[in-house]
């Protein structure tokens, strides 16, 4: 009887937990939630999507991610809050699970590796689900593409993929690797999706109102960029290199170089899966991991994104030597153990402002990419 329990114990305590942290604090924040929902509410009388006027909390997402978001805006504000939150907190039991599902050859319990994942990354989890925000879902779209991959359905592989751009564009990383490693089916179905979602909104705008929303969306992200990059909690390398050197031209051609050699490094990566039986779960759980390193506007939260690589970083480390093994583990904490409530606000504002996390996330990309150069996974 205790046995067939046991599966039951960590979502219990997840929806326990969870359900606490949302009547005591979390219902009261959200507050990216609520942008999201004035977008949707917004769509549904076809007015414009992006203004000026809402400054910080300016809608900075496709118009077809407003459209998507519209149920949340039939019904009043704190019941949407709660089915958000409800929905957002059961996919991150989903996330976390499938990201172990889909690990090859694994080598520790899943339990182990659900109890080492959620230390390790619940800051980023809890402030995802405080702000209200998007990307527990885009992880696990991504994740459930790279599950259909592995079970040989290129096609929804494709989809789900696709899908996930209209969440966070910065998906649009994850399509090349696709199309690269599963063929034509896959890169299909993806275009397919894309070219859909963009045009879907002219059903509310008409086409030249969608095409009007579409240019104001890159007018938008393109132009918040900048005064971004300085924010205390974006982790991107173009802030790292803005906040080391002054934001200008250099630390703009540092970070453009930076990024340069991040996509080569991966690329070789990809050159080595020859050597492995199963190279599909390296490569996706590293480009996971770079995704908000690579994004202008990446906050510190979406380094949830790396949660794949935390679990390989887990399973494997009894395969790497005892200095990968430091290496590794000083990583991982200053990525994720680093907690304001723990180290206090100054202490906290100063490793922030140093961009300590982003160089603790490279750090935990150059141990994902040691495990293939040790043709490890």
């Amino acid at each position: 009887m205790l046995s067939r329990l046991r599966p039951l114990l960590w979502p219990t305590l997840f929806v326990l937990l969870a359900a606490g942290l949302y009547n005591t604090r979390i219902k009261r924040e959200m507050v990216d939630f609520d942008v999201y929902r004035t977008a949707a509410e917004r769509a549904r009388h076809a007015e414009p999507l992006y203004r000026e006027a809402d400054g910080h909390y300016q809608f900075k997402y496709l118009p077809a991610f407003a459209l998507a978001m519209v149920p949340f805006a039939l019904v009043d504000r704190e019941a949407a809050k709660a089915m958000w939150f409800a929905l957002c907190a059961g996919l991150l039991t989903a996330f976390i699970r499938w990201c172990i599902a889909g690990l090859p050859e694994r080598r520790r319990s899943e339990s182990i590796l659900i109890a080492l994942t959620a230390l390790f990354m619940i800051k980023f989890y809890a402030h995802e689900l405080t702000l209200g925000q998007t990307n527990i879902v885009l992880g696990t779209l991504l994740v459930g593409g790279l599950l259909a991959a592995q079970v040989d359905q290129p096609v929804l592989a494709g989809i789900l993929m696709g899908a996930a751009a209209f969440i966070k564009p910065y998906a649009l990383l994850m399509l090349p690797w696709l199309a690269i490693s599963y063929g034509p089916a896959a890169a299909v179905s993806s275009v397919v999706v894309l070219l859909g979602g963009l045009v879907v909104p002219a059903a509310v705008y008409g086409w030249n109102g969608n095409v009007h929303l579409l240019v104001e969306w890159f007018q938008t992200v393109t132009g918040s960029t900048s005064a971004n990059l300085l924010g205390a909690d974006n982790v991107s390398l173009a802030a790292m290199w803005a906040k080391w050197l002054g934001a200008g031209t250099t630390a703009t051609a540092i970070s453009t170089v930076t990024t340069g050699l991040v996509l080569g490094v991966v690329a070789l990566v990809w050159l080595r899966r020859r050597e492995i039986a199963n190279p599909d779960y390296l490569e996706f759980a590293l480009l996971m991991l770079v995704v908000p390193l690579l994004s202008p506007q990446g906050w510190d939260y979406v380094l949830l994104l790396g949660t794949p690589a935390v679990v390989l970083l887990f399973d494997r480390w009894a395969d790497v030597s005892k200095p990968w093994r430091i290496f590794t583990a000083a990583a991982l904490c200053l990525m994720g153990l680093t907690i304001f409530d723990l180290m206090g606000r100054r202490l906290y504002g100063e490793f922030m402002a140093l961009s300590l996390i982003s160089v603790a996330a490279l750090a935990a990309a150059a141990a994902i990419v040691h495990l293939r150069w040790k043709a490890i996974s």
